[in-house]
Order: structure tokens, then C-alpha cells, then sequence
């Protein structure tokens, strides 16, 4: 029996769906434990796409449990939306998918305070999905949340929506100039997703539990990256929940002491992105952006934005190390770097005229670090269709052992394609 974390290293899009996918068929239980809709693990199975928002990415394999922790936050309709979307895709998950009664709901009025608070920062956005997660949030520390477990009360659901909901329009109207959201309307909407809702509702934390003692496998997919954590991100350009590991098992209810066997898998393209505003030391403005930007696909598989696209920032993955207590590693995109004559990675910044081989802690500091790169040979060849390690070429594989040789951390898996075949597998995680 052993618990994986998956996350990600950088802002997101690391390429965690695809390495949840793959790690799924060795796991018996497949968790997601922050965050919303605003996640998009994309997975391409025998060429068929599936993007996931709230459902983990491993439930694409058969029989895998699938859960939706108490960390989230819950739009009903999006998640209706993906079970009957893989349901007419023959993949079934209704008998397998449990959701956290302790999950808190997205409504109406957390979409439309979304796009209101992203107006008011003017030049100084965020970069919001506009799915209504940071409001959510915001509902959920500010005790005015509604959870999904209060679905099952009718009664209970309409009393607190009826308060929640005056408190909003009262916001809506006197302070946004908003017409007011209509209660009778999202009371039967919301009464007909509970319905349907019902049967996957259970004390997931419990479960989860229960499952490890067991002796399943258990896999909790990290939804955005390590530097759009509430606390350790590029605040306030970051999201508003836990994606590093510590915050998979705050989110899913499982304590750390009873875990004897836990692998915490970074994972990190062969180059960095990020959407969305804030600090980026190794973004590229030039050509070689937009080539990474076009034959990488590196637009946003929830809001479809093109990704801002720079070279591996080292510095950044070795601060994410530290904060995840990261084992192992997964390098995706490899293939993306072929036909580059020349690659970098940082491995230091300059700020101020001294060399700093850490993130700033500083946010006055970002914008003045200056990449220290350290630069390789690149490839020509096109690697997609290689099946071992050792069948890259020279230059390839002195690019990952060097990635693993500066982290000194193992690198377990190498993604070459978009596939689920095109992964390279160094070390077992299961």
C-alpha cells in the first residue's frame, strides 16, 4: 500500500493529467483534493481527448475509485456535465465516483463577484478563470459558504441559501450597481442537481481512509501549481486554494501520521509556462516563445488563453522541492525541445548584482531577477515515437540527467508525447 501526491512544480500545466492517467492503472483510488473547475488535466488515450475539470484524471482506467475531496470547491452543473460526457463516451464512472458531503458549492453569484472583482484590478488583474472559485473560497473562510452536503436538506439548503443569498444581492446591488440574482430560480436549480447529486455524496475523508488500511494504492491529483499556492505562490497572482502537498492531504482528510509509505511526484514540463498575470524571471517575448507556444499546444485547457512560455526555471523547481518535499520527479513535454540547437535552464538568478540560487521571498524583488542559464546541446530528432530511456538521443538524455543531477532528485518519468504510450518510465512509483 503506498499514497502518491502528484504536483505541480511551477503555475500549472505542468502536464499532471496526463501523469495521473498513467499512474491510475497502478492505483485503486484516484483523488482530487483542491480546487475547482479552474483545473484542466487534459488526456489522450488511443488518440481520443478527454479534458478533466473536477473528476480525477486516473478514472479513465476501469474499476478505479474516483473521489472529489473536501478540499474543493464544487460547481454541480460542470460536474454533471463531465460524468455525462465520459457516460456517452462509454466510460461510466456513476458507480465509482464518490464526492465529499464536506466540499463546499459554487453558485451562481461566485461566477458573476468573479468577473466584477477581476474589473475593479484594472491594469493590475489576476488572471482569473472566471469559474467563480476564488469567491467560493472566499465564502468558505468567511463562514458564509454552503456545502454540498447540505444538499441532502431541502429544507436545510433553502434557509441557508435564502440568507447567503440576501447578504449577495445586497453586495450585488448598493455596491456593483447589479440586478439582484432570483432566489426561486437557483433554489430549483440547485434542488434539481441534489437529486442527482445524492448517491455519489458520502464522508469521502473516512473512505479514504478505510481504503488505505486496505492496503489500496491511493493517488491524489494536485490540481495548479506549486507558485499559485495561497501562501508559498507569486501572491496575489496565485489561486485560492492548497496545490502544494501538504494541501492534497488537508484536502482529502488523511493524516500524515498514518501514512508509512508516501511518494509526493513533482511534475514540470522540459520548459516553464504559466497564465495569467504576475512574475515570470525566464519568460521568453521573442521567437523562441512563440515556437515553444505553437508546437508545445500551450493554451489554456480551461479558459483556451495562450500560455506565456519561457525556459525551465530551475530556481523555481528547486524552491518547489523544498515546499513539497518532493521524491521524485516527472519531466514532460520532452518532446517539445527538438530542433532546438541550443537549450537553457536556469539555475540562479541575478538581483541587484548578486547571484541567488532561491526564489525571492520578496515580491518587490521578482521583477528584478535576471536568469543565470546554464547551456546545453539540443536534439534534432524527433523523440515521440521512442519507447526506452536509452533509445534517446545523446544529447536528450544529458539534458534530464542534468535536470536530475541539479536537483538531486530522481526522475521518474519522461513524457515524450501527448499520449498515454509515450511515457518513459526510470523508476516505479507504484
Amino acid at each position: 500500500m503506498a499514497v502518491s501526491i502528484v504536483v505541480g512544480t511551477h503555475w500549472g500545466d505542468e502536464g499532471k493529467g496526463k501523469i495521473v492517467d498513467y499512474l491510475g492503472e497502478n492505483a485503486q483510488v484516484v483523488a482530487r483534493a483542491q480546487g475547482g473547475n479552474n483545473a484542466g488535466h487534459t488526456v489522450i488515450v488511443e488518440g481520443e481527448k478527454y479534458v478533466f475539470h473536477l473528476l480525477p484524471s486516473g478514472v479513465l482506467h476501469p474499476g478505479k475509485v474516483g473521489i472529489l475531496g473536501d478540499g474543493m470547491v464544487v460547481d454541480p452543473s460542470s460536474l454533471l456535465g463531465e460524468i455525462d460526457f465520459l457516460r456517452q463516451k462509454g466510460k461510466d464512472v456513476s458507480e465509482r465516483l464518490f464526492l465529499s458531503s464536506k466540499a463546499h458549492l459554487v453558485l451562481p453569484y461566485h461566477r458573476i463577484l468573479d468577473g466584477i472583482y477581476e474589473n475593479i484590478r484594472g491594469g493590475r488583474k489576476l488572471g482569473t478563470t472566471g469559474k467563480g472559485i476564488g469567491p467560493a473560497y472566499e465564502d468558505k473562510v468567511s463562514r458564509w459558504g454552503i456545502r454540498v452536503g447540505d444538499l441532502e436538506d431541502e429544507k436545510l439548503f433553502a434557509q441557508k441559501l435564502r440568507v447567503t443569498l440576501d447578504y449577495k444581492n445586497l453586495l450585488l446591488e448598493r455596491a456593483f450597481n447589479q440586478p439582484p440574482l432570483p432566489y426561486d430560480k437557483i433554489l430549483e436549480d440547485y434542488l434539481s442537481y441534489a437529486s442527482l447529486l445524492r448517491p455519489y455524496i458520502a464522508d469521502t475523508s473516512k473512505m479514504i481512509y478505510q481504503f488505505y488500511r486496505e492496503g489500496k494504492n491511493i493517488l491524489i491529483e494536485g490540481a495548479q501549481g506549486t507558485m499559485l499556492d495561497l501562501d508559498h505562490g507569486t501572491y496575489p497572482f496565485v489561486t485560492s486554494s492548497y496545490p502544494v502537498a501538504a494541501g492534497s492531504l488537508l484536502g482529502v482528510g488523511l493524516g500524515l501520521g498514518s501514512i508509512s509509505n508516501l511518494e509526493v511526484l513533482g511534475v514540470c514540463k522540459a520548459y516553464t509556462t504559466r497564465v495569467g498575470e504576475g512574475p515570470f524571471p525566464t519568460e521568453l517575448q521573442e521567437e523562441m516563445g512563440d515556437y515553444l507556444r505553437d508546437k508545445g499546444g500551450e493554451y489554456g485547457a480551461t479558459t483556451g488563453r495562450p500560455r506565456r512560455c519561457g525556459w525551465l526555471d530551475g530556481v523555481i523547481l528547486r524552491y518547489a522541492a523544498r515546499i513539497n518535499g518532493i521524491t521524485s520527479l516527472a519531466l514532460t513535454k520532452l518532446d517539445v525541445l527538438g530542433g532546438i540547437d541550443s537549450l537553457k535552464v536556469c539555475r540562479a538568478y541575478l538581483v541587484e548584482g548578486e547571484e541567488v540560487d532561491d526564489f525571492p521571498v520578496s515580491s518587490h524583488l521578482w521583477d528584478k531577477c535576471e536568469p543565470v542559464y546554464e547551456e546545453m546541446e539540443g536534439w534534432e530528432e524527433d523523440i515521440s515515437s521512442v519507447s526506452s530511456y536509452y533509445d534517446l538521443p545523446s544529447s536528450a538524455q544529458r539534458f534530464v540527467e542534468f535536470i536530475e543531477d541539479f536537483m538531486q532528485i530522481p526522475i521518474a518519468i519522461v513524457s515524450v508525447g501527448k499520449e498515454r504510450r509515450n511515457t518513459l518510465v526510470r523508476k516505479e512509483i507504484f
